[in-house]
């Protein structure tokens, strides 16, 4: 059984650098270590140098010493591999091993991830240091874990290298078999870009329009994807080769063009995500000006217990964010530290480790403070943080529970990657998506991704009342399949614009729209468009089906299908109601009864208010509401153990104080009481409530 996230236990750890102290100074921090609560390290994953400082030429006392001193002091080591840095004797004798531009200009040595996954020679000297770390340390009674390299496509996640050209070509040659096959699905008859040799088959290159083929692109990104995946298997393998039994590997994300559900399922026990929700304050950039802000990391936690289940944080934001280059962010507020890392244990997390012990004083991250500063004084952000572990001890019961949610929105990776070039696809993703979860946030109904090439997926969504797909253009009769039967069975499905016009290779397809789609929602659509500048807003109207009730408005963003049922068991019923759609009374939402369940087709992309509508009227908003009452500024998660004890956050993303009133008895886990009532929640407050009382 794995040290940590073993169903028993929700434990903290840190980052930490020995290589960058003096020695000296080791033994005094791991003392301070356990004594704020942090029982686990990570370690070496930029340190190749000292295990192997030239070719062939391998020293492992630095690391001996240190995890020796870790066993004495009894804290938990996850070692890494050290791939993400290869060294400057490596990539100066092997300029191959580099990663290279659009333009074919090398990415040198001096930063990080500067190496490409499909040079020979890289693979060679990676798979080297990795045996040879595992053969000496894995033994080793400190080590718990293992981290592969350090997140992957984390500063690139393109990659143009010589070696990566060899390898596409491979790729695509393997997954068509010809070049009669490649053309096709490629459709290259367009401005005659037809192959008729493999040695003219090449990764994107810069083109007159800058507008490389998209088919061609979207097997590209499949392709980096696939490098990844490979390249850490391999690394898998070695290190399960000498492991201890109980040992973990996992790895840090998450980052783009990686198929994470395959990353996790091929090489890993579970996924670690690193959390910093400082970057909404970000002066340079990543700041939200609406209500999300740090809120918004709930959404990227959402997206990595969608492709593992279990998993912990291997990098929680500590302290102010900056590199000398880039990314200006504040200290955390007082309370947002303990506030960040239990959103992380909201929403499932079992492990939490912080980035970092002490903030480097050298380099590009002299700006990205750790817990302590650059001197190591006592400081009110390790007061937090020791303070923190103690309120934890009161949640260790909970430990083991998942992440509950009635609600799923579903999502693949086919038509994530065919959105990073079609500019029409991405505005209706990236407004849907993010007005589905902000919606759900401010209705607080805890919701899930479920890609659709996880098991989750594919064994059935029973568990879910409703499930969105929002705009699945890419659309296949295996996932199509899923969903008949998911609604067939009681469930209720959603889909929004733009579902199902495009095949595998992302090409239209030529049959009646929405394609696949077509049966399960009893819709055609015979004409569709753009909102045009002059008729935003598009307005819907949704008239009440019931007597007591009122009709919904409600935006229809960026694009519109005009729809019509095409079934026997299906009805408009909202219909546009404004611009030159609303004069032609076009259909904006088709129900269809579909077996035991229903399916809405949504001809917009969803807006807040569309959302909104959406959520309520399946009735799915507000699920907890006669358990709690909330503002708005609060987040509500809820996790559930296998005994169905059910766990609600209330989390504060408010610097005030906030009302927040339990209606029905329940036991709060921090001040160990039963209340009922209305409850003052502090600033950056957070509690935790079980359904039943403890004797």
């Amino acid at each position: 059984m794995s040290a940590i996230l073993n169903g028993n236990s929700i434990d903290l750890g840190v980052c930490y650098y020995p290589e960058h102290w003096d020695e000296k100074l080791w033994k005094t921090d791991l003392d301070r270590m356990i004594s704020a609560g942090l029982k686990t390290i990570r370690i070496a994953e930029f340190a190749w140098n000292l295990i192997e400082p030239h070719e062939n030429s391998f020293d492992y006392s630095f690391f001996d010493r240190f995890l020796d001193l870790a066993k004495t002091k009894g804290i938990q080591v996850i070692f890494c591999t050290p791939t993400a840095t290869p060294p400057a004797w490596l990539t100066e004798k092997y300029p191959e091993v580099l990663n290279a531009d659009i333009d074919g200009h090398l990415i040198h040595h001096g930063s990080r991830r500067h190496y490409n996954y499909n040079s020979p020679v890289y693979r060679e000297f990676a798979a080297r240091i990795t045996e040879k770390s595992a053969s000496h340390y894995a033994k080793h009674p400190a080590i718990i874990g293992w981290q592969l390299d350090n997140e992957f496509n984390c500063e690139a996640n393109e990659f143009y290298s010589k070696s990566d050209d060899q390898a596409f070509r491979v790729f695509v040659q393997k997954k068509y078999g010809s070049l009669d096959e490649l053309n096709k699905a490629w459709g290259t008859v367009f401005w005659n870009q037809t192959y008729s040799d493999w040695n003219q088959v090449h990764l994107p290159r810069r083109t007159n329009s800058s507008s490389p083929n998209p088919h061609l692109h979207l097997d590209y990104l499949r392709f980096i994807s696939d490098s990844v995946n490979t390249f850490a298997s391999a690394q898998a393998k070695i290190i399960r080769k000498y492991a201890k039994p109980g040992d973990f590997i996992t790895t840090n994300g998450l980052f783009g063009n990686i198929d994470y559900v395959r990353l996790t399922k091929e090489s890993l026990d579970f996924m670690t995500y690193d959390s910093y929700p400082n970057f909404a304050y970000c002066i340079n950039g990543f700041q939200n000006s609406d209500f999300a802000k740090d809120r918004e990391w709930s959404r990227n936690l959402t997206e990595t217990r969608a492709v593992s289940g279990s998993f912990g944080i291997m990098e929680q934001q500590s302290g102010a964010n900056g590199w000398t280059t880039s990314m200006e962010a504040p200290a955390p507020r007082p309370g947002q530290i303990s506030l960040w890392a239990l959103q992380s244990i909201a929403h499932g997390a079992d492990y939490v480790s912080f980035f970092r012990w002490r903030t480097a004083a050298f380099g590009t991250e002299i700006y990205w403070h750790g817990i302590l500063d650059y001197s190591g004084r006592n400081n009110r952000r390790l007061e937090e943080i020791t303070e923190l572990s103690r309120k934890i001890e009161n949640l260790q019961c909970l430990a083991g529970s998942r992440f509950h949610a009635k609600v799923a929105i579903v999502k693949d990776y086919d038509n994530i990657w065919d959105s990073q070039f079609d500019v029409w696809k991405k505005r209706i993703e990236s407004q849907s998506h993010y007005s589905l979860f902000k919606m759900c946030q401010l209705l607080h109904v805890p919701f899930d991704y479920v890609y659709a090439e996880s098991d989750t997926f594919k064994n059935g969504l029973s568990s879910y009342n409703v499930v969105f797909y929002p705009h699945p253009s890419i659309l296949t009769e295996e996932r199509i399949a899923v969903l008949e039967k998911y609604a067939a069975e009681g469930g209720t499905v959603v889909f929004g614009c733009r579902t199902g016009y495009k095949e595998i290779h992302g090409k239209c397809v030529d049959s009646l729209l929405p394609g696949l789609a077509a049966k399960l929602s009893g819709t055609d659509i015979p004409e569709y468009s753009l909102v045009p500048p002059d008729e935003v807003p598009l307005m819907v109207n949704w008239p009440s089906d019931s007597e007591t009730g009122s009709d919904s408005s409600f935006e229809a963003a960026v694009f519109v299908d005009e729809l019509e049922a095409a079934a026997e068991s299906a009805s408009v019923v909202a219909r546009y109601s404004t611009g030159s759609f609303g004069e032609r009374k076009s259909g904006a939402v088709v129900h269809n009864a579909f077996g035991k369940g229903h399916c809405y087709y949504f001809g917009g992309a969803f807006s807040d208010s569309a959302a909104e509508v959406f959520l309520k009227q399946l009735k799915v908003a507000e699920p907890y509401g006669k358990m709690l009452s909330l503002p708005q500024c609060c987040e509500m998660t809820v996790r559930k153990s296998d005994d169905g004890t059910m766990y609600f956050f209330v989390l504060n993303y408010s610097k005030s104080p906030v009302e927040i009133e339990v209606l029905q008895p329940m036991y709060e886990l921090f001040d160990k009481s039963v209340r009922q009532g209305k409850i003052n929640l502090s600033g950056y407050g957070v509690c935790v409530f079980k359904t039943q009382q403890i004797k």
